[in-house]
């Protein structure tokens, strides 16, 4: 009998890890069980995405409020666009809003970060960001400040 209760004890616990496991997996993901929620979309050109990939968080002075949709390259103006699901309920985003792409940490993952204008007119559904900053590429600033010392030794 107490060894039966020890392997149930066991298997409860490995049955707890494993839904430990999942639920991990879907937050590092970025995917979630909530399928109902309303959304519009707008797009956005940049001309650097870095490393920005579908299913990117969309955030609002650090609230999330979208995700990144579709990121593709333009054939005309040989420009990254993102699309962008924004959720419902945040519809007052002024028109003349700056979307950038910023990354979490110094090497961490890129999202889009929204900075609020001024205008009274709101960005609606299929709407676009029309001012945007491209993600910072690590290299090309380390690339550009190297060089930038080498000209200055001469």
């Amino acid at each position: 009998m107490r060894m039966r209760t020890i392997e149930i004890s066991v298997g409860g616990f490995m049955l707890a890890g494993m839904l430990a496991l999942v639920v991990l997996a879907l937050k590092v993901s970025g995917l979630s069980l909530e399928s109902g929620q309303q959304t519009y979309t707008v797009s956005a050109m940049f001309d650097n995405t870095g490393t920005l990939k579908p299913r990117a968080k969309v955030a609002l002075a650090g609230v999330i409020i979208g995700r990144v949709t579709r990121v593709e390259l333009d054939k005309q103006t040989y420009m990254a666009k993102v699309e962008m699901e924004i959720d419902s309920h945040v519809d007052n985003i002024p028109l003349d809003s700056t979307a950038s792409i910023v990354t979490a940490g110094l090497l961490g993952e890129k999202y889009i970060g929204i900075s609020i204008g001024g205008d009274i007119d709101y960005i609606k559904d299929g709407g676009r960001f029309e001012d945007t900053q491209s993600a910072v590429i690590l290299e090309e600033l380390i690339g550009k400040f190297l060089l930038g010392s080498v000209n200055n030794d001469e």
